[in-house]
């Protein structure tokens, strides 16, 4: 069993937040307008959660350029969840090592409160586990916001105030990100505990319709420990998945490209639990092809080339195989 060592210069602003928003919204007053804004910018930023930290930034599971690849750290760390690097590494491990002793936020070994939030507050994984993120680090305005994590969420802060004065800060901020924080941290804890199994998968991962309407589609959590790779984590059209929705939208900009969805065969449950733990292994291991600027066409021109240099090699193979079998033989 893991022992906390909670930082408690990271421990302490994390509470404070959660009495500084119950407070505030005494002192302000309670208005459902004020609701209206919380929630509002609750979903915007869950989205920068879901879409940038999780399905871009550990996953990859779609494309972008330079530009907004740097939008989407800057408003996935207006959650003040730490760096999208911070964030990235630490998800790749829980893929590599799901709900055993080696993941940090493990509910099977663990337990709520430490899968929850404990393993954030730890000084334990204060780190940037950067062999992990070997695709990541290359880019120095990354690695930058991931030293000065706090940068975005205080400015979005300040923001709060000088739009809507301290009902805006009280609401907008406060009580939106400690709604934020719970709603993410949900996915660690409750997705792993309550729910339902489509797929015999390794870990405890459940799907979640409840989970997935607070998250913007990480709900669907059993389908996503399944296959991972896939940037739909709502793989049926009665799975809600808004986050999926907003980057298809996106996809025909421009903006966004080479949206990996789950063929046929895997939706089916074709894969097995073994071929899917040893494939998250080797993607976890392995530093993730960069996006950067790459264009749709040098992509596919590229997964080409690897398709037929991969057949070429399986083609020498098979035919070395059979001079030896003939040499055997004579």
């Amino acid at each position: 069993m893991r022992k906390a060592r909670y930082g408690w210069l990271v421990s302490i602003p994390f509470f404070a937040v959660h009495v500084a928003a119950v407070l505030g919204v005494g002192l302000v007053g309670f208005s459902w307008q004020g609701v209206v804004v919380a929630l509002v910018l609750y979903y915007v930023r869950m989205w920068g959660v879901t879409a940038g930290y999780h399905r871009y930034f550990s996953h990859r599971t779609y494309r972008t350029g330079r530009a907004f690849q740097l939008f989407l750290a800057l408003l996935a760390q207006t959650s003040m969840q730490k760096g999208a690097l911070w964030w990235a590494a630490h998800h790749r491990g829980h893929h590599k090592y799901a709900d055993t002793p080696e993941d940090v936020h493990s509910f099977r070994t663990y337990g709520f409160w430490y899968s929850h939030v404990g393993w954030i507050l730890d000084r334990e994984t204060e780190a940037t586990e950067w062999d992990r993120i070997g695709d990541l680090k290359r880019y120095p305005e990354l690695v930058w916001l991931n030293k000065w994590h706090l940068v975005p969420g205080i400015t979005y802060a300040v923001a709060t105030y000088l739009v809507g004065g301290w009902t805006g800060f009280v609401w907008g901020f406060l009580v939106a990100t400690t709604m934020l924080w719970h709603g993410t941290f949900f996915i660690n804890s409750l997705a792993h505990t309550f729910g339902r199994r489509r797929y015999p998968t390794t870990d405890d991962g459940k799907n979640s319709f409840l989970l997935a309407v607070l998250t913007l589609g990480e709900g669907w959590h059993n389908n996503h420990h399944y296959y991972p790779r896939s940037v739909r984590q709502g793989f049926f059209w009665w799975e809600l998945d808004v986050s999926y929705y907003v980057l298809r939208a996106l996809s025909w900009t421009g903006l966004v490209w080479d949206l990996h969805v789950p063929s046929e065969r895997v939706k089916a449950g074709k894969l097995s639990p073994t071929i899917v733990a040893a494939a998250k292994r080797k993607r976890a291991e392995s530093a993730f092809a960069p996006s950067g600027a790459t264009s749709p066409v040098v992509s596919t021109v590229s997964t080409v080339t690897e398709a037929l240099a991969s057949a070429a090699a399986s083609v020498a193979s098979v035919a070395a195989a059979s001079r030896t079998s003939t040499a055997d033989a004579e």
